[in-house]
């Protein structure tokens, strides 16, 4: 592998921002973070780092990492999230990974941290994601939960060691947040020309829940782990609620749905 440029996007990660960077900086030839506006401590816990550090108006996921990747010294790029942070097993794989000659692509397994507890059910592990890549043939795509353009394309191999997500911190944060991404996820949806079907507002939510919690052994991870399986259901209703309230706003208002 070539030299690689660690790409990392900020906004109000004072809590998250230096144990990410602690552990990137044993692997990266160049470190570049774009903040999109925070009024937290992040800049100056970042410039405490051997980091290039950019300020960049906030034009959604996609748009915003693609920004970054272009600011980046080499072509060769891993992508991390702030409050993510490089197992010393994975940080030992990606040395290994770039004293190699040939070129790939490199996926990675996030193991997240929920609330101060280690969630290794109900679907969130493994959590592949494709994260080392070349900039020049590959770009982020979609409005949320983004994706590298060619990924399915690529032959990726996965590296050993996992990389630690802290997610939630509260309950109170993962439903603001579930909230959020509903609405984006719903408004998304619409865009593409998708219609509020009845029997996915009623039935969704419950699939989703004996996918999670009782297929995937959501129960397995005990009392957080049935949160996140109740907040997963409280997600997709409100997803598909906000899809045919969008609809039906519309269709009032005499606009082509």
């Amino acid at each position: 592998m070539y030299p690689l440029s660690v790409v990392i996007i900020t906004f109000n990660e004072e809590r998250n921002i230096a144990r990410c960077l602690n552990a990137v900086k044993q692997v990266a030839d160049d470190i570049v973070i774009v903040d999109s506006g925070s009024s937290d401590k992040t800049k100056e816990i970042c410039e405490s780092f051997p980091v290039n550090f950019i300020q960049n108006q906030w034009n959604g996921y996609s748009s915003q990492k693609n920004f970054a990747n272009s600011q980046a010294k080499f072509d060769w790029i891993l992508s991390l999230d702030a409050d993510e942070e490089l197992s010393p097993e994975l940080i030992h794989s990606i040395k290994e990974a770039k004293n190699k000659k040939e070129t790939a692509y490199y996926k990675i397994n996030r193991l997240t941290n929920y609330c101060g507890k280690w969630i290794k059910h109900g679907g969130w592990y493994p959590d592949i994601k494709l994260r080392i890549f070349d900039r020049r043939y590959s770009q982020w795509e979609g409005a949320i939960h983004e994706y590298i353009s060619n990924e399915k394309q690529q032959k990726a191999t996965l590296l050993a060691g996992d990389c630690f997500h802290y997610s939630y911190y509260s309950l109170e944060e993962h439903i603001a947040q579930a909230k959020k991404f509903s609405e984006l996820a719903a408004q998304n949806l619409y865009q593409q020309g998708e219609k509020p079907i009845p029997f996915r507002i009623l039935f969704s939510p419950m699939i989703k829940f004996i996918k999670n919690y009782i297929l995937q052994a959501g129960f397995l991870d005990g009392a957080y782990g049935y949160q996140i399986s109740r907040i997963s259901v409280q997600a997709a209703y409100w997803k598909y609620s906000k899809l045919k309230q969008l609809s039906d706003t519309n269709k009032n208002n005499g606009l082509p749905e």
